[in-house]
């Protein structure tokens, strides 16, 4: 029997003991392999371009180039790996700057033994990871926002598509949505590509980011 391949994943870290105690964390998994590591971005996007890796894991804040430039070139490239951020600042500037220069997801160090693992999966399955505190932290903000008297910006959606943008944030599949709403498959897909193009939006990440500010999904 064949065993399946590994994950190949790019680890750029600029502190020695931080990229060690996290490459044992990734090297402890069956399907996942450390085979690159970078002490900084311009490292670690001299490497993507030297060596074949299926996902890049980048330090937020690092010397030389960050990790948000890193991702950023490395995004650019035509046969791009999927990258994830991982930093200590559980800010919600850098986690929309990450996913704006093409990242999959944003783990934080602190909670890294815990979420690290999952996020390199999704991230490979092509969904986002959001970690748990975000999600509550992004509603608070929201909702502080509309006390405040201030409106979320409806994107010119109608109900029905406000309603589809939500499930999708809140992770079904296009099945599971189109059962939800008692309409097709092909119906669902309708909505998802109005949706894009009115919010000039071309991927899940960036729905789920639009849901959450536009307080869409729960807290």
């Amino acid at each position: 029997m064949t065993a399946t391949p590994r994950i190949r994943i790019l680890l750029a870290e600029d502190h020695a003991l931080v990229r060690q105690g996290v490459k044992l964390i990734l090297d402890a998994e069956p399907d996942l392999e450390v085979v690159a590591q970078a002490a900084d971005g311009a490292e670690a996007a001299s490497l993507v371009r030297e060596q074949e890796v299926d996902l890049a894991v980048l330090d937020v804040a690092m010397p030389r180039m960050t990790g948000l430039q890193a991702a950023r070139e490395i995004s650019r490239r035509r046969d791009a790996p999927a990258i994830l951020m991982l930093s200590m600042y559980d800010n919600e500037q850098y986690f929309f700057e990450s996913l704006k220069a093409g990242a999959s997801g944003y783990v934080l160090k602190s909670v890294a033994d815990q979420d690290l693992v999952e996020a390199c999966r999704a991230a490979m399955r092509g969904e986002s990871f959001l970690y748990p505190g975000v999600t509550s932290t992004l509603v608070r903000n929201y909702l502080e926002r509309v006390r405040r008297g201030e409106r979320a910006q409806a994107g010119g959606l109608t109900p029905r598509e406000n309603e589809v943008i939500k499930l999708i944030a809140e992770g079904h599949p296009s099945s599971e949505i189109a059962e939800a709403l008692t309409i097709s498959l092909k119906t669902v897909e309708r909505h998802r590509s109005n949706i894009l193009a009115k919010l000039g939006m071309r991927d899940r990440t960036q729905l789920t980011r639009y849901a959450i500010r536009a307080g869409l999904v729960e807290p």
